[in-house]
């Protein structure tokens, strides 16, 4: 593309993008509606962290609840940490949610309760990188920021018919994406670029008859929209195995208290190996005592997949344990992380334990 078509495409290309976004913007609960003052900041920044590696969809509900329990920095900030870990509890990725409460810490400490409102700011707290600062400076405080997450990646590539792949020419593509994105309403262009990743330009079958980019896509004309973004071959997950001890007493079950670094840090949680490494079959069990093999959990991780062994043991008398005796009729208030909950679920319906609703 000539530089005399860049410079066109770059005043013309966000004036068809923002006229659709005007009339189709989705409804989100943590924008700002259509013609209002900015959002809030707090609200921008929690969803953002939410919405790493997660869809709106399974957000949607967290975030209600967090901005119930929470509705300001201030009131996060000062919030127990099991309490925001609980709640946190099947949104995945757990290291989010500890840098959640140390950034809303950091806020309230550093900069008297108020996010600051430029990239350099943001990226020095904690939890925040360099997208989700641009998200935050454009959308929440209406600063020109490049905001690239998946769906802009896809609608970009597409749009310059970009053969780079990813994500090794990331800072080939957010050149060509900085180019078309307006000194104005940087933050509503972001976002219409999302919106548009999500109902229109998607992964498969891009709906382009609607677009209101098609008259500027290269990938379109050229009848190759699906062959966009190209992404360097994934290496395979390793595989690694362990084992959950379900301790039963009373009708109550031990939990414990992860370590705070490390996976699934400071979650509660069945006792279980670290695994670290490939294999923790071996480890000895937390306790003498008789085991049954109740079944097992998969689970994947972001650079492994999990197979966890479930073995349970009831026990007649307490044992001298650290951890908290929960009751197992109320173990979904527990707030214990995706891989645990299932392990208890499978616990229950092999034995048939009666849970409360």
């Amino acid at each position: 593309m000539s530089v005399d078509c860049r410079a066109a495409l770059s005043k013309i290309l966000p004036r068809d993008l923002l006229g659709w976004y005007d009339a189709n913007r989705r409804s989100l609960p943590w924008r700002a509606e259509a013609g209002a003052l900015l959002p809030d900041p707090y609200a921008v920044w929690l969803s953002e962290i939410m919405l790493q590696q997660t869809t709106v969809a399974a957000v949607k509900p967290f975030f209600a609840r967090f901005m119930t329990s929470w509705p300001t920095v201030a009131a996060l900030a000062s919030a127990k940490e099991a309490d925001v870990m609980s709640a946190w509890a099947g949104l995945g990725y757990y290291a989010r949610a500890r840098n959640l409460i140390a950034c809303a810490r950091a806020v309230v400490d550093e900069h008297g309760g108020l996010f600051p409102d430029d990239e350099a700011s943001l990226r020095a707290l904690p939890g925040i990188g360099d997208y989700t600062a641009a998200a935050i400076a454009a959308i929440a405080f209406g600063r020109r920021a490049v905001v690239i997450d998946a769906n802009v990646e896809r609608v970009g590539t597409r749009v310059f018919a970009f053969g780079g792949a990813l994500p090794a020419a990331r800072p080939a593509l957010r050149a060509l994406i900085d180019g078309i994105t307006p000194d104005d309403r940087a933050g509503d262009f972001a976002q219409a670029m999302m919106d548009l990743g999500s109902a229109i330009c998607t992964v498969r079958s891009p709906n382009c008859l609607i677009c209101p980019l098609s008259p500027h896509c290269a990938a379109r004309t050229a009848n190759a929209q699906e062959l966009y973004p190209v992404k360097a071959a994934k290496k395979a997950r390793p595989h690694r195995s362990g084992t959950a001890y379900w301790i039963e007493h009373d009708g109550h079950v031990l939990l414990i208290r992860r370590p705070d670094k490390g996976l699934l840090g400071g979650m509660r949680a069945l006792p279980s190996g670290s695994w670290a490494a490939q294999s923790n079959d071996d480890m000895p069990p937390p306790i003498e005592a008789f085991w049954q093999d109740v079944g097992r959990v998969r689970h994947v991780f972001t650079h492994f997949e999990l197979d966890l062994s479930v073995r349970r043991t009831l026990l007649t008398t307490r044992p001298d344990i650290a951890g908290q005796w929960w009751p197992i009729a109320q173990i979904a208030a527990a707030g214990l992380p995706t891989l645990f909950a299932h392990a208890a679920e499978r616990v229950i319906a092999t034995l048939n334990i009666s849970q409360e609703p």
